[in-house]
């Protein structure tokens, strides 16, 4: 009698084994199904796909927009140069020779900066000043002790007391000028040095 029991309880585990399977079953396919539907929810519809792309566009229209009322506005100077005088002034960031820094100039339809008073010295010296040595387009490379700016112009007296305290000294054939301190110094050619450009600054017709 006892085993008989057991024999069926045995066969009752048995069959009970397909149900437990079948539990298992249903909660995998319930946690895909919840997966999916979590996924299905983070696609965008299309009204909201449909929106992002009339809001880029609307963006890009703006700042269109603005770019073309930027350009259309008169500038004085191009970006990145400073305006003084009636003229416009580039401050160079990398070094070059003397010739190659004038060759830099003229790639901006400019000139390796020329001096033609007081005022805009003071301007120049403490601008370079702050960035270090810098070539100015004056040398006396035609003929020693004859200075000449490349505009073809000789210094003027007015402005030959901005010399360094034993400037020029043409130790080693210095032919070339460099703003330095507080004053000029002539220095040879090739050294690299920064520099500085020069050209006549935009005239704004009046609307």
């Amino acid at each position: 009698m006892r085993i008989q029991q057991m024999g069926s309880l045995g066969f009752l585990d048995r069959s009970n084994i397909p149900l437990v399977l079948q539990l298992l079953f249903l909660i995998l396919f319930a946690g895909l199904l919840v997966a999916i539907v979590i996924q299905v929810s983070k696609i965008p519809s299309s009204e909201e796909v449909q929106w992002e792309q009339t809001k880029q566009e609307k963006m890009y229209q703006d700042l269109s927009q603005l770019k073309s009322e930027i350009d259309s506005l008169c500038r004085l100077c191009p970006w990145d140069w400073t305006f003084f005088n009636g003229n416009c002034y580039f401050f160079s960031k990398s070094q070059r020779d003397w010739h190659n820094s004038i060759t830099a100039c003229q790639e901006m339809e400019a000139q390796l900066v020329t001096i033609k008073s007081p005022e805009e010295q003071s301007f120049l010296q403490q601008t370079s000043k702050k960035n270090g040595y810098t070539w100015m387009g004056l040398s006396d490379l035609n003929k020693e002790g004859e200075w000449y700016w490349l505009d073809g112009s000789p210094l003027s007296d007015s402005l030959r007391n901005y010399w360094n305290e034993g400037q020029p000294n043409n130790i080693d054939g210095q032919d070339c000028v460099e703003f330095r301190n507080d004053g000029w110094n002539d220095a040879k050619c090739d050294n690299w040095k920064f520099w500085i450009c020069k050209k006549t600054a935009t005239t704004c017709s009046s609307k």
